[in-house]
């Protein structure tokens, strides 16, 4: 009997209509929203870095997956990880603006133009072989989707809380240090899974070997978390601590899997969301969290309202607290969240659609790896072969060609990019509660770039 995770997807599939995700988030208001132009349908390359010119490149138009029909909610689980909660909005009923939606790479061009050089900066050593390590990846070809997203986000949270939407140094150097903990993680990654290609180019641990490629991961985790600490604010250290405790705990829970369908499905999203999208939620959620203490004069005061945008002026310093308001917070936290289960939703299903040069590493490599992804416990549900396969891991002669067949065969591709799709939508509904602005129109285009995205 399929478990009731399956069941609910496959009703999503069977009642989804032609709606848009901003046909949707148009019911959810019942006004209307900013429209795409023609060029922000088509496929989006993200070959478009934050030291590239230009801005990404649009390949032949493609339809949109389908979407759900707003009546359906979600199952209820007990953790809060694993489902889009679909309850009412607690800051701003308005959900639109009257100007086009805005490019996300345009926008955060400026405040990341330099973020590469600046890392490097940080990883500075004297023993040349260390800086070589640490330097291969930031070498500016990566996307910085995670540092975008948080400059974005900065921005986005304080034009809400009646600020020029200016970009804060402290929360310039949390998008840096997000950077830094996904590509350190990156780095361990690559040791555990024996991969020998990244990003288009031997791995880290093929041209250094083991041993040092996890010395330099640790060496760029280290070098986040002093930069973290010279942010001098304990939340801040709170917040990001917790995505370092998350990717340890998710590496873990990849290493196991679940005998119960419904419990593995469970398994898989929660690791998920340790993996990949914690470091997105807590990045969001650190840059309206923290203090950034700047030079002012004694006794200044601040025009803005003392709930949203807190001054001290006991001394030369002035403590500046981008929003107090716990509701704000959870905002950010649940927009990075939902998006980040999405990308990675969505990176599953190009596992089995992109070929190998498109993507920069191996495809079909979770399979290889004994990992059971979004597409294949899908697929499970009409092959019930599978179970066989997944609880060993495809270990034995021929179960990957044997599971990927099986994939192909089924609708586990589709059902994975309905779910990614559900959770853009809980994305779009939670960021739509604060003020309108340019970049929080651009968090809303940026979730159909992460539906349509291919590598």
């Amino acid at each position: 009997m399929a478990c009731p995770w399956l069941r609910q997807c496959r009703r999503w599939s069977t009642n989804c209509t032609s709606r848009s995700l901003l046909e949707t988030l148009r019911h959810f208001n019942g006004r209307s929203v900013p429209t795409f132009s023609t060029a922000c349908l088509r496929r989006t390359s993200w070959s478009s870095g934050p030291g590239s010119e230009g801005q990404p490149s649009s390949l032949p138009t493609q339809m949109l997956p389908k979407t759900f029909t707003s009546t359906t909610s979600l199952p209820r689980h007990t953790s809060r990880l694993l489902n889009p909660t679909l309850q009412s909005c607690c800051c701003r009923q308005n959900v639109h603006t009257d100007v086009k939606l805005k490019d996300p790479f345009t926008l955060a061009q400026k405040d990341l133009t330099n973020l590469y050089d600046d890392i490097r900066k940080e990883l500075f050593v004297s023993r040349e072989e260390l800086k070589s390590l640490c330097d291969y990846y930031f070498d500016g070809k990566g996307k910085a989707i995670r540092p975008m997203i948080v400059v974005l986000m900065a921005r986005a949270l304080n034009a809400h809380s009646n600020r020029a939407g200016d970009l804060l140094p402290g929360q310039r150097t949390i998008a840096m240090i997000a950077e830094m903990i996904h590509t350190a993680s990156l780095v361990h990654d690559d040791v555990i899974d024996g991969s020998d290609k990244r990003r288009g180019k031997r791995t880290i641990n093929e041209v250094w070997g083991e041993k040092k490629a996890i010395l330099a991961g640790d060496f760029i985790l280290s070098t986040a978390s002093m930069a973290m600490a010279r942010i001098g604010d304990n939340t801040v250290v709170k917040v990001m601590s917790q995505v370092m405790e998350d990717l340890v705990r998710g590496e873990f829970m990849q290493l196991g899997s679940k005998e119960n369908e419904n419990e593995r499905f469970k398994h898989y999203l929660e690791k998920t969301f340790k993996k990949t999208a914690s470091l997105i939620a807590n990045s969001c959620k650190a840059v309206c969290t923290f203090c950034f203490t700047q030079i002012s004069r004694r006794g200044r005061r601040d025009s803005v309202s003392t709930q949203m945008f807190f001054v001290s002026s006991v001394s030369s310093k002035v403590c500046v607290q981008v929003t107090s308001d716990p509701k704000v917070h959870e905002i950010a936290y649940k927009y990075g969240e939902n998006v980040g289960i999405a990308f990675q939703l969505v990176d599953d299903v190009l596992d089995f659609t992109s070929g190998a040069s498109h993507l920069g590493k191996p495809s079909a490599a979770d399979l290889k790896l004994g990992l059971a992804t979004g597409p294949v416990l899908f697929a499970c549900q009409q092959f019930p072969e599978l179970h066989a396969l997944i609880m060993r891991r495809f270990s034995s002669k021929g179960d990957v060609d044997q599971a990927w067949q099986y994939v192909l065969q089924s609708d586990g591709v589709e059902q994975t990019k309905y779910l990614a799709e559900r959770y853009c939508q809980e994305a779009i509904r939670q960021i739509s509660k604060l003020r309108p602005s340019a970049e929080r129109d651009a968090l809303i285009r940026l979730t159909e770039m992460v539906l349509t995205r291919d590598k």
